[in-house]
């Protein structure tokens, strides 16, 4: 397979404080059995040993780029720096605690590429926050549409790829209250774009006790929040959507609890 005609891969990571796993993430990456890629991770102002244990591996892998940021700016941010930097045709989100399967990147490509899409996403598994694989795997629909997508909870940031020369150059909402992944799903979906599933395991989703999904309430009220800003969705809408996607996603953190 030539990989260098398919096109490269910028694979977009914020860390902050995450030198307990950003090893993990890099060497998931470096693992790809698809090696046309960049890794631009952007350190949002860690007050940790991760910007030390990064530079280690880009003194060692020149694909890999790292932007310091001056202060802390938040994920949202911080992904949109990386964004700005990224060379590739493709975007590809981990965040830094998250890990890739080897043939993830080299199984999606070839499965954009096939089929013609912008968009993709796969199933991934639920792992604690130790390392260890949980039997939880999160099967996906075939494709999501922007009605499909506002009443749903099955896309994965770690798991989605983007094809930036048929999007062009996309950000996430910057609003701190609101999900700013969930946000940039919406606004591209809202164009008339369908993100298609493939449904295999390719992922691996750390599940820590101190993360944004771990605490629902802050999660949902996020989610409430850009039903409203992004979708400009009216009241009656957001009540509907919301109430969706909220039996979808107890259903979910059932299965992880």
């Amino acid at each position: 397979m030539d990989f260098n005609s398919m096109g490269k891969v910028s694979v977009i990571t914020p860390s902050y404080n995450s030198a307990n796993f950003i090893l993990e993430a890099i060497e998931s990456v470096q693992s790809q059995t698809y090696t046309n890629w960049e890794m631009v991770i952007v350190d949002d102002c860690s007050n940790d040993h991760s910007v030390e244990l990064i530079e280690a591996k880009q003194s060692e892998d020149k694909r890999i780029k790292l932007i310091k940021l001056t202060r802390n700016r938040g994920p949202a941010y911080a992904r949109n720096q990386a964004i700005l930097a990224a060379g590739g045709k493709y975007l590809a989100f981990l965040d830094s605690d998250d890990c890739w399967l080897p043939q993830k990147l080299e199984k999606q490509i070839s499965f954009m590429h096939k089929n013609d899409f912008s968009f993709s996403y796969t199933a991934y598994r639920i792992m604690l926050e130790a390392g260890k694989l949980t039997e939880i795997v999160f099967h996906v629909p075939r494709q999501i549409t922007y009605k499909d997508l506002l009443k749903n909870t099955a896309i994965g940031t770690l798991t989605v790829v983007l094809n930036q020369e048929k999007l062009g150059r996309v950000q996430m909402p910057l609003y701190r209250d609101c999900s700013e992944d969930y946000g940039l799903w919406m606004s591209i979906l809202s164009q008339g774009v369908t993100a298609y599933g493939l449904n295999e395991e390719l992922s691996l989703y750390r599940k820590c006790n101190e993360s944004l999904s771990s605490n629902k309430w802050k999660s949902a009220r996020k989610t409430w929040n850009t039903y409203r800003k992004v979708g400009h969705s009216n009241l009656p809408s957001t009540m509907w959507y919301f109430l969706n996607y909220s039996v979808r996603a107890m259903r979910k953190h059932t299965r992880t609890s």
